[in-house]
Parts: structure tokens; sequence; C-alpha cells
């Protein structure tokens, strides 16, 4: 039922609490027969009180019962918070927790900003929060359309109210506020707890019914039932966590058994019953301020929000780091998206480039064209429109106005130069125009800045949690735990006045301990069960230790003492149920308490050691499958364990009240306190044997059974302020998982699962708290130059430095490294390799550590990423390695944000400067807020790490301010109605998909008329304002992709067209497309353009996401299979593709450049990557020559299976149609040249960053990707970039890997296999075109066609030397005739198509292909004219849906080469594209090298032999002497290219023990022979070089000319 409802029925019975919390009929009866029986024996009590039998205990209920009032009647809104004094500040920021006081002070100095005060909830009013951002969309309900819109200013409620100041003891908060119980609103002397005896009302919380209602007997209770109720209760107290304004629940209730009590979430919240129709969202208030006092006369005290120690003090970090960047300050709260800015190598490339820019504008009519260079700064370009645009120049100030991206809701910075916009490379890289927009400052719409009521609200965490679709919904409220409390109190009472059927009595208490300890999450301390063992036995439990002898009870005093020892052990129970699961109420008020003795850990020498009593809730499968349950327990330290695992002894399962094994049992550790490193962590392994087969089952192989791991927890023995844990912990176990290292392990305790394993450890307590404080770095700490090592030592130390990343240090390589550190320091990117080698991380050995990371020097952003992986959890070491990152721009920031967001995980507590630094950054820029508020949503899926994304996801919604808020509540929507239809498109029939997908959209527009405008997840840049149904479609795959068209914003602007993906794990393709791009800058800070397309894919959830379109492109299966199904086969497909889209020679060979290199970056990229499942259909090419991968399914070598074959053979995709594009035709030419130092370049320079790419990928272990969670995922990225390999090693190895790739058969067998396999997605709508045409043309757009004749035919120039044939075409209503030029080939290809179009239609007859004879000669193409002029005449005269169809006037539609005079044009013949003039016997090109007494000769290339003597090409091989060479000892050749006047080899000759004086005396003589079969082989030409030029340690790159036989010239 809605809040409204609960409200107006609640006055209609004195049962108004117990309805305002949704309770049904049926619960109400049972209750209400709960209370008769405690007021039956209250008022037994008062008679046996009376007489003076027994002594009425304090605090038990009185007899009448004023009625009270409902206290969910609204309150007073509390006032606003009051900012807090500047001169408070300072006290303030010294007050943060964590081991880093810098950030203490955001920005490097005290705010004189004020600081939202730390503050209670409002009580009255609503908070309006977003509901749909983190909503799971498997559960999710449709919104309300019929209510307002999120923004509406008309709905109560619909703005953010501050947050009331409490009264505090001191004007500003706590370093750590304390867990501070609420006062109770009454004036008693005592505020928390009321004096025993006295006739104080009972609390409306404890359910008192009216007097005079009938009163039942306790024999008529049902314990089952109650606890039922009870169990119904505990359920509809979640109702705020997800309740709509309707009342329904989003998630469907999870089920739970009598064993398994509910858990409690941090906060529990009660709805407050005030309704507004039109509002979308209900969000929830803590309950009412006050105590609840139970039968013992103690009492459940309602504490803070922030109860939560580690959380407030984050909380409070959150205040002191918001309140530097307040809201005034337009630097940090723009409102609006920034064009991001490329880095400097790429701004240094681009300022010499002419741009041709065009601005439009509100204030003149035409748009206005400028060319400018490219280092023209952006206000520049504004003041040169004004100048056009104004008369009066004085008055203006251009950084009045604005420039902004037409088609993009994003802004250009106006002190940025042009080259340095990432928007204007890459429309210089596609020759894109460059169109701005003109727009007044004042004009822009901010409507994602913060507001100053956001800087006004105190930093919560409701923002996420509140919001959050639980797991688990179930908790045990306060008002259920107190209702159970008085019912173990009634029955305490009950046994204690009992003279007669004890064993009745006996059995009733027992059942309420049961029940208490059910709900507070089914644990039975040895406490609790130390007292039940002095009861006897009963039904509810039977274990053999209880009381003998029954007659002891007969005497009330024994009574007594059981009773005082079960009461004191069950408030234990209640204590830590409290602290354990951060309930917000307590058994006793939380005062401010006295600071301990503090003792240095540092000089504790006691040995670590723990008892280990339990594991509670143990399923009872497990005790029908498994015995010997034992417990291994284990320190570690980033990883790396501290010593041998300690096990306790093996017990079988035991039923008490519950089912559980009980150890009871020391563990001790051989490391004292003071050897423990900071960051210890404890992990306890739950082990278990396999019961045997039952008797009768025949056990084949006596095996021996298997121990298996059945769950695991970690906690940090020390933490967040340092201080080593002690006292009772319940631990609640993970599930084990088999296999997979790499994932990273939570330090949480596992409570979203209502059946977890708990299991209880107590720690030792003392009188003092055991501090672990960050001792200062040593004074000194050596520094040696690493050419003071021997020459051993340096070899054995470069070996290890070559590793590059500390995955695969040896304990000999660590040993070295550390003995040797001292000589690395030079070195700065080893720097993670050394501390990976630290022996030790305990107290004693930090100075040391910390100085040498003091003097080290400093290490760029990009490897201070290696510092962050889960292996350095040291938090100084994090520190600092985040202060060196510090220093990365916002759009390389964007680049690593995935890398960084997983990083997280490996964070011992939730401050940390990592997250500082990303949420300074992300309040500064909403690109970066935009990404990191998806990035963190994602990884909610994370069960392990979900409440640590929680916190943090609802710290970056608290910095940002309530209008991002709603912006990205608005995306979560969209997103969940775009998964829905995805999921229907893909359920549904393939005849029906379409009509279903837009229906589907319907909604869309829904959503749209509710909501203006969306960003997309994809960019924030893309604003929309609805959707093109009529546009939209699907992808026939696996996942069946949607095919969406968006409505933009700006009318300036195209449609924005986006995949949307269900069912598919976008979070690999991303990662992979994050390792290309980051290559891609490498190569262009390098001065290496390789044409890269780069396309946005993003995750917004499992199993779903968003991915760019890139327009003007084709697949390779579409465009191979114009050329028939058999066309992957074909060498032309991809050069006639080209041609068709590019028909002017300067297109062409523009389109070809672009695709040698774009083919180079492919292939070095997908090689490095492992990228797999490489068929025709998930690489694309652009009509400008760019091609491009897509789906990457497959990657790091996970290659796809047929059976036990692998369907990707080759190391990468590149076929003979790539070279024949390449080489401008079927031999190879010197482009091919180019292309091979392409790759083996842009290889090369992705090896110099090897560490880079290890350390992102190993961060990124832990993230979930199947394909990517070990060691030996990494390795195989490791071995393809073969660090430990020379430049020329690599690039041989490289070239080899080429030759291997166009060689392979398998690539085009597979490219074959897909085209049949697609062939049944053919879509109707799949019209065939023509290959040559590039677009298509009909009988409406060039006139009807009168008349067809073919005049003359002439020689064309292509390499067939094929007859073209000239047709004059006539039409209606033009008077020019127009001549078209077609060969044979393309007569044929017409009538194959037509034949597939219309196959029951008559068409005419087509000459025949095959000749005898020469088919090429003149008397054969008169001959053909003929009959084609024959088959033209009765094609124009067919049936008109023939003879009109587009087919056929795409035909005759004149194309670029029709325009030219004379001959056509069909590229591609082989044309120089660096032609050599003058050369007759050709170049070699070589690179020479002298290093250590070795001669290093690599023969690269040849280029321009000439043919055999027959007309045939050689196949040429390079033979080497060193002259003078009297022994004949100096020659060497390589291996014979086949059949080619432009080999390539890349081949390495060696020549060693030659002295460094005796180059100048050495020659080359260098030799190209053609390889012979059965003659002597034929001398293709020959040179000497003199070694004069050569510089050791230089490489000698030169081409040298081939001459015939000539003398030596040294003779």
């Amino acid at each position: 039922m809605s809040a409204a409802q609960t409200q107006k029925e609640s006055g209609e019975s004195g049962w108004s609490c117990l309805e305002a919390l949704g309770i049904s009929q049926k619960e109400l009866v049972l209750a209400e027969a709960l209370q008769m029986e405690y007021d039956a024996l209250s008022r037994l009590k008062q008679d046996k009180s009376d007489s003076g039998t027994s002594q009425s205990r304090p605090g038990a209920p009185s007899q009448t019962r004023s009625k009270t009032p409902n206290p969910f009647i609204e309150r007073p809104r509390p006032t606003p918070s009051q900012p807090i004094p500047a001169h408070t500040g300072g006290s303030l920021l010294r007050g943060l927790s964590g081991s880093d006081p810098s950030l203490n002070q955001p920005g490097g100095s005290q705010s004189q900003h004020s600081i939202p005060a730390r503050a209670l909830p409002p009580q009255g009013g609503f908070v309006t929060e977003s509901l749909y951002i983190l909503d799971d969309p498997e559960v999710s309900k449709v919104r309300d359309y019929s209510g307002s819109s999120f923004g509406d200013s008309s709905g109560s409620g619909s703005g953010f109210h501050p947050k009331g100041f409490p009264s505090l003891l001191d004007d500003v908060p706590p370093a750590v506020p304390p867990r501070n119980p609420i006062p109770p609103s009454s004036g008693s002397e005592n505020p928390f707890l009321p004096p025993r005896g006295s006739n104080v009302p009972r609390d409306v919380n404890l359910f008192t019914p009216d007097v005079d209602r009938p009163k039942v007997t306790s024999g008529e209770l049902n314990y089952d039932n109650i606890n039922h109720s009870l169990s119904k209760l505990n359920e509809s107290r979640q109702g705020p966590r997800g309740r709509r304004a309707n009342g329904d629940q989003s998630g469907k209730p999870v089920a739970r058994s009598k064993t398994l009590p509910p858990q409690v979430p941090p906060r529990t919240y009660i709805p407050v019953p005030k309704s507004n129709k039109n509002q979308r969202r209900v969000s929830a208030d803590p309950v009412s301020l006050g105590s609840r006092m139970n039968g013992f006369g103690y009492e459940l005290f309602q504490v803070s929000e922030d109860r939560d120690e580690e959380v407030a003090a984050f909380c409070h970090m959150l205040d002191v780091l918001r309140s530097a960047y307040p809201h005034s300050d337009p630097s940090k709260n723009a409102g609006f998206v920034w064009s991001p800015s490329v880095g400097q190598e790429e701004l240094h490339q681009g300022l010499g480039a002419s741009v041709k820019v065009t601005v439009v504008s509100e204030h003149f009519r035409e748009p206005l064209t400028f060319t400018c260079d490219g280092s023209s700064t952006v206000d520049l370009l504004i003041y040169q429109t004004l100048c056009y645009a104004q008369d009066d120049l004085d008055h203006l100030d251009v950084d009045d106005y604005l420039l902004k991206v037409c088609g993009h809701d994003e802004f250009f910075n106006n002190s940025q130069t042009l080259a340095g916009v990432e928007f204007v490379q890459q429309c210089l890289k596609f020759d894109w125009d460059v169109r701005l927009c003109l727009i007044k400052r004042s004009a822009v719409n901010v409507e994602l800045s913060r507001m100053k009521e956001d800087d006004e609200m105190g930093s919560t965490m409701n923002h996420s949690i509140l919001l959050q679709e639980r797991p688990i919904k179930q908790t045990v409220t306060r008002e259920a735990l107190t209702l159970l409390l008085d019912t173990f109190h009634n029955e305490a009472e009950s046994f204690l006045l009992s003279e007669v059927d004890l064993p009745l009595h006996v059995e009733r208490l027992v059942q309420s301990v049961k029940a208490l300890c059910s709900s507070l999450a089914a644990v039975e301390t040895p406490d609790v069960t130390s007292a039940l063992n002095q009861l006897p036995a009963c039904p509810c439990r039977l274990q053999p230790k209880v009381l003998k002898d029954a007659s002891v009870l007969a005497v009330k005093e024994n009574r007594e003492k059981v009773v005082e020892k079960l009461t004191a052990a069950i408030l234990d129970l209640v204590e830590l149920y409290c602290s354990t699961f951060n309930a917000n109420f307590h058994t006793t008020p939380q005062s401010q308490c006295c600071k301990a003795p503090v003792q240095e850990a540092g000089l504790v020498n006691n040995v670590l050691s723990f008892n280990v009593y339990a594991a509670h809730r143990i399923p009872i499968t497990w005790a029908a499958s498994y015995e010997g349950f034992f417990l291994s327990c284990s320190l570690t330290h980033g990883g790396v364990e501290l010593c041998a695992p300690q096990h306790t002894s093996k017990q079988s399962v035991s039923k008490y009240l519950f089912h559980l094994v009980v150890w009871d049992q020391r563990v001790c550790f051989p490391v004292q306190i003071n050897q423990l490193p900071r960051e210890s962590q404890l992990t306890v392994t739950l082990f278990a044997s396999s019961l045997p087969p039952p008797p009768g089952v025949e056990d084949k192989g006596k095996q021996r059974r298997s121990i298996e791991a059945l769950g695991w927890v970690t906690m940090p023995l020390f933490n967040f302020r340092h201080v080593l844990t002690c006292g009772r912990k319940l631990l609640g176990l993970w599930p084990s998982t088999p296999g997979r290292s790499g994932n990273a392990r939570t330090s949480s305790p596992n409570f979203s699962q209502p059946d977890s394993v708990i299991v209880q450890v107590d720690f030792p307590t003392s009188s003092f708290e055991v501090l672990f404080s960050t001792p200062p770095p040593a004074d000194f700490c050596p520094q040696y130059d690493f050419s003071r090592l021997d020459t051993i030592s340096q070899i054995q130390l470069q070996d290890v430095l070559h590793k590059k990343a500390f995955f695969w240090l040896t304990a000999d390589d660590k040993r070295l490294l550390w003995e040797k550190k001292a000589f690395c320091q030079a070195e700065s990117a080893a720097l993670p390799l050394v501390l990976a080698s630290a022996p030790c991380w305990e107290w004693a050995c930090l100075p040391d550590i910390y100085a040498l990371l003091r003097q080290w020097a400093c290490l760029g952003h990009l490897d201070a990423l290696g510092l962050l992986h889960a292996s350095f959890p040291d938090q100084e070491l994090r520190r600092t390695a985040v202060q060196w990152m510090d220093s990365i721009t916002d759009p390389e920031l964007l680049d690593y944000l995935p890398q960084l967001v997983q990083a997280l995980k490996y964070e011992c507590y939730l401050d940390s400067s990592l997250v500082r630094f990303l949420l300074r950054r992300a309040i500064g820029d909403v690109r970066i807020a935009h990404y990191l508020f998806w990035l963190l949503k994602d990884n909610l899926q994370d069960s392990q790490f979900s409440a640590r994304y929680q916190h943090l996801l609802a710290a970056l919604l608290c910095c940002v301010g309530r209008n991002l808020r709603e912006e990205f509540d608005r995306q979560c929507w969209l997103v969940s109605i775009l998964t829905k239809v995805a999921r229907k498109v893909r359920d549904a029939a393939l005849s029906s998909r379409q009509s279903v997908l837009r229906d589907g959209l319907d909604e869309m527009k829904q959503f749209f008329s509710m909501n203006s405008t969306c960003r997309l997840p994809l960019n924030p840049a893309l604003l929309v304002t609805g959707i093109n149904i009529q546009s939209c479609s699907f992808f026939n795959s696996n996942a069946v992709p949607l095919k969406l068209s968006f409505q933009n914003r700006d009318p300036l602007g195209d449609h924005v067209n986006v995949i949307f993906k269900s069912g598919d794990d976008l979070r690999q393709d991303m990662l992979t497309l994050q390792m290309i791009r980051i290559m891609n800058k490498i190569w262009i800070q390098e001065g290496l353009d390789m044409r890269m397309v780069i396309f946005k894919c993003f995750s917004t959830g499992r199993g779903r996401g968003m991915v760019e379109m890139i327009p003007q492109s084709d697949t390779l299966r579409k465009i191979q299979v114009e050329h028939g199904v058999t066309g992957s086969f074909k060498d032309r497909t991809l050069a006639d593709w080209l041609l068709k889209y590019n028909p002017s020679d300067e297109q062409y060979d523009k389109a070809v450049e672009n695709f040698i290199y774009s083919c180079a970056g492919c292939c070095v990229a997908t090689y490095i990557l492992g990228i797999c499942d490489r068929h025709n259909d998930n690489i694309m090419l652009k009509t400008s020559g760019h091609m491009f991968h897509i789906d990457f399914g497959k990657f790091l070598g996970h290659a796809q299976m047929f059976g036990n074959i692998k369907r990707d053979r080759a190391p990468f995709v590149f076929t003979s149609d790539m070279a024949y594009v390449i080489n401008g035709g079927d031999k190879p030419s010197s482009r091919f040249h180019d292309f091979v130092d392409l790759c083996c370049e842009a290889y090369n320079l992705i090896r110099k960053h090897a560490h880079l790419f290890l350390n992102l990928l190993g961060l990124m272990l832990s993230c979930g990707i199947p394909e990517l969670s070990d060691l030996e995922d990494l390795k195989y990225v490791y071995d393809a970039l073969r660090p430990h390999e020379s430049e020329a090693d690599a690039t041989m190895y490289f070239t080899r890997l080429i030759e291997s790739s166009l060689g392979s058969v398998a690539t085009k067998l597979n490219f074959f296999i897909h085209n049949l396999a697609q062939m049944k997605f053919a879509s109707s709508e799949d019209r065939p075109t023509l290959t040559f045409a590039p677009r298509v043309h009909t009988v409406k757009s060039d006139g009807l066609i009168r008349s067809l004749y073919i005049c003359r035919h002439i020689r064309s120039a292509n390499a067939s030397k094929a007859y073209a044939f000239v047709v004059k075409v006539e039409r209606e209503g033009q008077q020019e005739v127009q001549l078209v030029q077609r060969t044979f080939e393309e007569f044929h290809e017409l009538h194959s198509k037509l034949r597939l179009l219309f196959p029951s239609s008559r068409l005419p007859g087509f000459p025949s292909r095959f000749v005898i004879g020469r088919s090429r000669g003149e008397a054969m193409a008169d001959r053909r004219k003929d009959e084609l002029n024959g088959y033209v005449w009765h094609l124009i005269h067919a049936a008109p849906e023939v003879a009109q169809s587009d087919l056929v006037y795409t035909f005759f539609h004149p194309l670029q080469r029709d325009e030219r005079p004379g001959i056509a044009s069909n590229k591609p013949a082989e044309i120089s594209w660096s032609p050599v003039a003058g050369k007759e016997l050709g170049e070699v090109k070589l690179s020479i090298s002298y290093k250590n007494d070795k001669l290093f000769i690599m023969v690269m290339h040849i280029r321009g032999l000439q043919p055999l003597q027959d007309g045939t090409d050689p196949d040429p091989y390079v033979k080497l002497y060193l002259l003078p060479d009297p022994q004949k000892t100096g020659k060497r050749k390589t291996k014979a290219a086949r059949r080619t006047c432009n080999p390539t080899y890349n081949e390495m000759l060696v020549y060693e023990r030659i002295p460094r004086g005796d180059l100048d005396q050495r020659v080359i003589h260098l030799r190209v022979l053609g390889d012979g079969a059965f003659w002597e082989n034929t001398l293709l030409g020959e040179t000497f070089i003199p070694l004069k030029k050569l510089v050791p340690g230089q490489h000698w790159v030169d081409w040298h000319q081939l001459g015939p036989v000539a003398s030596d010239p040294a003779h």
C-alpha cells in the first residue's frame, strides 16, 4: 500500500504504528495476540508482586497504557544549516582521516569557503533523488507516465532541502564522527535511559493496545506463526529502498527460511507517509528521534545515519573536498561540456596545417568561411568572425563568446589553438568540414552546473545507497527486535515464576531465545550456548550438553542465575549484531568515549593470535555432503603470504539451536605484531572433505576423497585509523570459485547474500590501542651510477629490467633487484620492479623504502600506473603514485579512467588518495564525471565490491550536484527502455522483428515527451530530443543489435546514429578499443600517423551498451559478395570497391595511401592484442580507404574453435586482396616495401611501451572479463611484444608474420564459410548493386531512356587490356546524347544481377563469355559489339519493371571515367608510388650497424629489378662478401624470394670478430642473383659499399644502387 493510504488508515485503529509499516491483517491479529499474552503475564507478575511471593522486575509493562500519537505525523521542517565560520576551517581540515595529511587541504591551502555541516537528513518532506540511477533494469518496472516530469517545479518536494544542523557538543564535526545516539524528545533526568521502575509510558513502537482488549493464555501462542509474522514485518519495512509512488516494489522479495535470518544493511529507513500523486519517486527519511525500551529496562537507542565510523569519516572528507570547489568558481563549474584537446606531440604536428573553418551564427545571415593556420587560437577566430558581423568592435569582448561544434553540444576553449582541439584533428584526418557555431556565453545553457543549494547540502551516502535496488531487502528492524526482546523477557518472567510445568516453560524460553538468535543472523554465541546448557533438554534443543538434573531448577535462585546469564549473553549478541551490520539502533547510548592510550605497533612484540569459535549458518546440504570441516588462516600483504597458513582441527556439523561447526580453538601465527605491515590482511578459508559414497555404491578408483574450499573471507588487521583490530568479529564467507588467480579479493565480509556462512573470530582486547603510525623516510639512501657495476652484473640486471613488469619476476630476480637497487634509480620505469622485490614491508623497513621512494626520479603519470596494482597496497606508496599522476591532463585521464576505477578495488580503505583525485577531477569536468559515473555504475554488478562502489558512486553524485544527478537519471531511464526493447526484438521471430522494434520504440516517444532532452551515455556531447523510429532497424547477428537514429537537438547537426547491444558484454570491446586508441596516440607522438579509425564503445551495464556507428563504411563480406559468394577468393574486390568511390587518380591514390597505413596499424594492433574470431563481417572499410576492425568478442589468443581446430590460423588478417590494393596489382611493388616498413616501425614503437600495456591490462585482471582473468592471459601480450629482443630481431620477426599471414589459405576459407553461413540471413531489402557504380540511380532521377546503341569499341588502359564498348544513351526531354564506356565483363555483371533480381521475368539472352582462340582480338570485339547491341535493344524493350529498374539505370548512368576523352581508365594498374628515375638495375635497401666487434647487415628490400630474358620475374636472393676476404669465409646469403622484381627480405646477416680499427678498410660486396632450378644462377646486379661512412653504435639505413658486373673499387 502507498504511504498515503497507510497514514489514512492508521488513525482508525490503536495499531497505527504497525499499519504504518504496511503489515497485513493476519499479521496484525498475530501481533495483537502476542501483546495480549504479554499483558496477561504482566498482570500475573503484578499480582504475585502484591502478595510478596515474587519481586516485580524494573521496567515491566504497566497495566494501563495511554494511547500515543502516530509517530509518522509530519513534523516541522528543520531550518537550514548555517555555514561554519571561516576560522573553524583549520580544525576541520586537521581532522581528516587517512595517512595523507597533505590531502587534508584541497588545492594545497586551506579553503576560505564555508564547509557544509554534517547534519541529519530532513525529517519532513522528500529528498527528490533519482531512482533510475541505480535501478536494476532486470526488475525495474515501467514508470508512471501520468506523473509530472522529474524537473517539474510545480510538484511538491521537487527541490533539495538543506539539512538541519544537529545540536552537537562542538561547532565543528570531529575527525571521526562518533556513534552518537539521537536524544529522546522527553525531558527525563537521564536523556538516554529512563529510571528503573518508573511509570514512563511504553514507546509507541512497542505496539500497545487498549487495556480493555481480550487476553489470551500463553498456551495459545504459536511461535512459528509469530516468527513468520516477524519475517513479514521485516520484509514490509524495506519499502523505501525501492518503492515507487504507487507503493509497488521494484524487485521480487527474497524467500527466507526460518534458519536463514535477514540481514541488516548499513541503514534502516522508515517511509514518510506523505503522498503526492504527481511525484514519480518517493524517497525515505530516517525514523523518529528517540529510543525504545524493552522488557529488561534496557533500550534500543536510535543512532545517527553515519554510525559506521569509516563512512562518517569519508563523508567528512567529502565536505572538505567539496568546499574547495564552490559553485561560484566558473573554472570548475562550467555547466557544459568542453571539447577535448590533444597531446602536445599531436598539437605540434597540426600547427602547420591549413584548416578550413565555417562559422554560422544568428548574428549574421550567411555562414562565414575562413582558412586558418593550425596555430591560430580560438579567440582569434572569434575576433575575425566578429569583425565581419559587427561594426563597432570597441565595446566587444571576445571572452563573451564561445564557439560550439555544430551537431555536438560541446564548446571550444578560447585559449586553445585550433590544432589542439581533438575535433579539428578528426576533421583533418577524414577531410571533414570544420563547422562551428558562434554563441554568446550568456546564451549558453549551463544546465549541468552546480548550484548554491548543492554547496550548502551536507555530504551523504543517500544519493546512492538509498536508491539502490538492494539484492537483499529484508532487515531486522528496531520494532521487530524490540518485540522479540519483550517476548524473551516475558518468557523469562514466566520461567522465574513457574512452579509447575517447568519443561513447558523451558521449551518456551528456549523458543524465544531461538527466535531472537534467528533474527540476529542465526548466530549462537558461546555465551548463549553456555547459558542454554544450564537448562534441561527440550524438543528444539537436544544436544547432549544440557542440564541432566532438572531438579536443580526447582530452586528459584538457580533459575535467576540462568536468566541473568542468558540475558547478558543476549544483550552481548544484540550489541555484536549492531556493530557488525551497522544497524541504526544500539543497546546502550554511544557517547563520545574517552580516547584509549595508544601503543605504537612497531614496539609490540606479542605474536598475532586469535580464537576461532565456530562457523554459523551451515547449510543443511553441507552437513549431508561434507565432513571434516576445518579453517585455513593465512596472513598476506599485497597477495604475498607472510608466513605459512595455520589450520584448525577438523570438526563435523553440530546441531545446537542451528547447524554450526564449532572449533573453539586458538590460532597463533609465528609473526610478531611489530612485523606486520600496515596493510596486512587475514584470510580465512573454510575447507571440508566430501563424504564417501553410500554403502553399495562401487568406488571404482578407490580415489582419495578431495578436500574442497567452500568459502573464504578477508579482513584487514588494521582499520582505517590504522588501529589493530580487537574484540569479537562476525565474518560472512564469500563462496569459493575454482581457478582464476588474477581476481582481486575484497576485504569486506559477505553480508549481501542471505545464506552466507558466518565465522566467529575473537581477537584479543587490551586497555590500549595498537596504532600503526607512518614512519618518516630515512635520512640516507645510497645512489650509484649504473656504469659502476661490473659487466656481468650489468647484463644480469638488464635482463631482469627487460621483463618490463613485475608479474614474472623470480625469487632470484627479486634478490638481484633489491641488492642492486641503488644502481637502478636512473631508470625511472624500473621502480615498480624494485619495489615488488622488497623483501619486507614491516614498520622497521618502511623508512628505507620511503627514502628510496623520495629519492627516485619522478615517474611519469603513465609509469605511475604500475604502482596502483594490488601488489602495492602501501598507502604512502599509492599516495606518491597518485601525486605523480596529478600532472595528467583531463583528456589523458579519460584514456586511463577504466584502469583507475579498477584500481579502487585495491585500496585498503574507503577513503584514499586515488578516490580524492578522481572526485576532484570529476567536479571540474563534466565529461570526466559522465564517464566516471557509468564506470562506477557498471562495477556495482561485482558482488564482492558492490558496497565500496555504492559508496563511491554516492560520493560522486554528492559532488556533482543535483542537475547532473537528474541528467544521469534520464540516461539510466533511457538505457532501461532500450534494454527492454532489445530483448523483445531478440526474442521475436525473424519476420516480426521490425514490427516489434517499432512497437517497442513507442515507449521512447513517451520518454521524450516527459524529458525534453537526454545525453547519450556514449558521449555527453550527444544531446538528443527524440528518436526516428522509421530509420531504426536491427542487425542479423546473434545478439541482434539495434541500429538507432536519434534526433539531434542542434538543428545544424545530422541525426545521431548509434548501435545498442543487449546480450553482449561490451567491456571487452571497450578495453580493446582503449588499447588501440592508446597505440594510435603513441604512434602519433612518435610522428607516425597510422590513419586509424577510433570509434566509441561504452558498456552501460553487464550485457548491454552503446557503440558509435562509422558512416560511409561497409564490411569486407558485403564488398566481397558483390563478386559472388566466392568473392573472398578474388583479388580485385577491394580495389574495385575503392575505385568505385574514388574514380579520379588523385582520389584513388589518397584512398590507397589511407588503406596502406590503416591496414598496417590494424595488423600490428590485432596481433599484439591477440584479437581472434576475425571474419569478413567484423572487418570494415571506409570509402576513404581507412580499414578498421569491430566486434572484439575474442582476444588475448582465445581463438574460436571448430572442434579441436583453431578458426584463426594466421597471426593476423592480411589477405591477397589487401596486398592487391597495396601493390596496385597482383605483383609485389615498391609500395609493399613501405607497408612492411610501416608495420615493423609501428610494432617496434609499441614494444618501447610494453610496460604501459602490461600495467594497463594487469590492472584489469579483476574486472570480471573472462578472457582476462589470470597471468596466463597477460603473458600472451608479453610474448607478443617480445620486450627482450632487439629492434632488428623484432623487425625480422614481424616480417615473417606478414609472410605467414599473406600465405595463409585458412583466412580466405574462413571468409568463404562465413559467406555461406550468412546467406540465410540475407534480407529481402539487400538489393543487388553493381560493383563499379558508387551509388544507385533511378528513372526518376535520370530521365526515361529512349534508345541505346553501341557505336564503337576502344581498348582500355587497364592491366587486362580488354576492349570497352561505347554506348550512346538518348533520354526523353534531353537534347544531349550521353556516351558511356562499359566492358564486356561489366555487361555480364549487369545480366547476372538482373537474373537475381527478376528470376521469373523473361530476360534477353546474353552472349557467351567463352570463345575459342584469342578473346581480346579486334574481330572478337566487333562480333561482341553486334551481339551486345541486340541485347541492349531487347533489354530496353523488356517489361517495364526490368527496363526501368534501378539496376539498368545505374548501369547506363555516366561515370567519371566516361567524361574523359579517349579510353577508359580502370584502376588499379600498377603505379609507382615512389618512382625512381634513371635506375636501370634497381636498388637495395640495407641497415648496417656495428657493436661489440660485430657487424650487423640487415637486407631489407630490393626495388626495380629487371625481368629475365624470357619476360618472367626472377627469384632473387642476396649474397654478401666482406672484403678483403682472402680465406673466402665472408660469404653470407639470404633466402630467395619467389617471382618478383621488388622482393622484401628483412634478414639479418652477421659478421663476428671484426675489430673496430678494420672498419675503414672493409668493403661490402653485395650481389643479387636469380635462383635457377636447372641452370646456373643469373646475376641481376651488384654493388660495393665501403664502410668508411659507418659510425659505430649507429644504424646506417640507405638505398644502394645496383649496377652491372664491375670490379672491386678497392682494387
